[in-house]
Order: structure tokens, then C-alpha cells, then sequence
């Protein structure tokens, strides 16, 4: 399993501080899959906004939807969802 370093969200700090509050109005908890994200802000901002976009974006699919076909495609590639 990988390592990487991510700054945890009781130590983040200026604009991180402010994507993980974001974050958490939504969730208790930053998910490794953002936290990875957190030595560059940027990337993580850009992550939020993809996911935003594909989740609550304009479509025919409700979020659950979207979320059953994320858990399918991801159990299908056998990757941990």
C-alpha cells in the first residue's frame, strides 16, 4: 500500500483550512481520496469541483444514482470505493 503524506484537517490552514470546512459541511470526516490532495490545495479544489459537477450537475440520474454507478464501476475495476 502507498504512502503519502497528507496534513490532517486539525492542522490545515489557510485555503486548505477553507476546502476541508467545505468539505465537512457536507461529511464528518475528510476522505483519504481528498486528503491526498492536501500538500496542494489546487488539486484538491479541482477535485471538489469535478465531483461536484458529476454529482449535483445537471443530468437525468439522481445522486443515487450517480453514487450506485460510481460503487458498480469501482467494484468492477476492483478497487476499493
Amino acid at each position: 500500500m502507498a504512502w503519502i503524506k497528507v496534513i490532517k484537517k486539525e492542522e490545515a490552514e489557510g485555503d486548505l483550512k477553507d476546502l476541508y470546512d467545505h468539505v465537512l459541511e457536507t461529511d464528518d470526516d475528510i476522505d483519504n481520496i481528498l486528503s491526498i490532495h492536501s500538500l496542494h490545495p489546487k488539486t484538491l479544489e479541482a477535485h471538489l469541483m469535478m465531483y461536484e459537477e458529476l454529482m449535483r450537475g445537471p443530468g437525468n440520474l439522481s445522486k443515487a444514482q450517480r453514487e450506485m454507478l460510481g460503487v458498480l464501476v469501482s467494484t468492477l475495476n476492483a478497487c476499493e470505493y
